[in-house]
């Protein structure tokens, strides 16, 4: 470690949390990767090199260091994601949400979804949920970035953690999708064979991710396989990819409804419960559609619906103002434009996502058209680190990878610029080190 937390820092920690996470993010710009015990961890494979070449083309993906968080913003996040999880298990809920979903989501299987991604920006009232994604990449790779991060400091140490196996909770999930989606006589049968798909998979940025989910079947007696959604093929009974049999699909598509030609077999067998497909299209557009953020800030017709006060205020408080556009109102929205970010409904990964105050007429002109929601901007908090030299400020996010109302594990990513974009030197995943209350003890020389 090329770094030491100042003294005078040292003794400025305040006892609240979150005024140390803060000040810890803004005076500790140490880096905090054991880079060498990351490329082991990334690269410890019969196909490490493969590994290892990706990563060498990828050279933002990961921050030098990590970013504290308060546990009481910690523990405001994990509160706000089991409200949503209440409110999505309401019939009330589902029907309002899935009248503007794709016919496909009408269909109901058992499986949960794995890997629902809840992003978070820190602004001035605490955590506030900016998006659900369905399909949240970066879990593995984060659980490895974790395993990586040493101590640039004591008071730093005093707050590491100790090791979680994080990604035996992974695997776990996928078992349990299995369980879950099978007969009590089938799910007796172990699972045997899980197909890890995407579009032309290979060329993906967070391809070394998949190549990690295959060791991690592999090394648990599971067989994995890494596979374009045109490789598959449906007889009418099972799903197969290269002539093998598929037990599990674990769907990293962005083709959310499957209507893509390419996906047919995926769909046919997905419809006629033939294979175990997660997450799904109901999962999408159950939580991760940008308009069901309208029906989580509407709090008239949360209380219509039996959505108890304790959940209401926390939502009321934790969503920022969201509303969709349309060719009818869409005009309203150019005055204040500076106030909104626009998403499309069912954009990932920031793609045609566009904060107010840089909108061009023309690009105005597209979102006008429908199909877009209009957020409250929430500025993101920052982190602040030294990048060849030079103090840089980063802008941070904050995502919780959840399984059934449970967060597994939360990372951060580092940028500047108006998104995510893992373009940034110096910027990328981060892990995220949880700053104890005086419940835990204050951090302390």
């Amino acid at each position: 470690m090329n770094a030491q937390l100042p003294p005078a820092l040292i003794d400025l920690l305040p006892a609240d949390c979150r005024a140390t996470a803060e000040l810890l993010n803004r005076g500790c710009a140490c880096i905090s990767v054991d880079h060498e015990s990351l490329r082991r961890e990334l690269a410890a494979s019969d196909r490490g090199s493969a590994v290892g070449e990706w990563l060498a083309s990828r050279p933002h993906l990961f921050a030098d260091s990590m970013v504290f968080v308060s546990q009481l913003h910690l523990e405001r996040m994990a509160r706000t994601i089991a409200a949503v999880e209440r409110v999505v298990a309401l019939p009330a809920y589902q029907q309002r949400v899935l009248a503007h979903a794709p016919a496909v989501a009408q269909h109901s299987p058992a499986a949960a979804g794995v890997f629902l991604g809840y992003d978070f920006h820190l602004g001035p009232q605490g955590p506030q949920l900016i998006e659900i994604n369905s399909n949240a990449g970066g879990g593995m790779l984060n659980s490895r970035l974790l395993r990586a991060q040493r101590a640039c400091c004591a008071p730093v140490a005093q707050m590491m953690p100790p090791s979680v196996p994080v990604e035996r909770c992974f695997l776990d999930m996928f078992h349990d999708e299995w369980r879950l989606a099978r007969p009590a006589g089938a799910a007796a049968r172990p699972l045997a064979r899980v197909a890890i798909v995407d579009e032309a998979p290979a060329e993906q940025y967070l391809a070394p991710e998949f190549e990690l989910f295959r060791q991690l079947f592999a090394g648990n007696g599971i067989e994995a396989l890494v596979a374009d959604a045109g490789e598959l093929s449906y007889d009418g009974e099972r799903l197969r990819c290269r002539g093998e049999v598929v037990d599990l699909v674990y769907n990293r598509l962005t083709d959310f409804a499957l209507a893509e030609p390419r996906n047919d077999s995926l769909l046919q067998a997905y419809l006629a419960d033939a294979v175990v497909l997660t997450p799904h299209p109901r999962t999408h557009a159950l939580y991760a559609d940008k308009r069901n953020l309208l029906a989580l800030g509407d709090q008239e017709w949360l209380q219509a619906i039996g959505v108890g006060d304790s959940d209401r205020e926390l939502l009321a408080s934790s969503v920022p103002r969201t509303e969709e556009v349309t060719p009818r109102n869409a005009e309203a929205f150019w005055p204040s434009r500076r106030q909104w970010f626009f998403k499309p409904v069912a954009g990932f990964g920031s793609k045609a996502a566009y904060r107010g105050d840089k909108l061009t007429r023309r690009v105005f002109a597209e979102v006008a058209r429908g199909g877009y929601v209009a957020q409250a901007v929430v500025s993101p908090s920052e982190r602040r680190l030294l990048i060849d030299g030079v103090e840089q400020d980063f802008k941070l996010d904050l995502r919780n990878y959840v399984y059934r109302g449970v967060v597994q594990l939360v990372s951060a990513r580092l940028y500047r610029g108006q998104t995510t974009n893992f373009r940034t030197p110096g910027g990328g995943f981060a892990a995220v080190l949880a700053v104890p209350g005086q419940r835990g003890g204050a951090v302390r020389r």
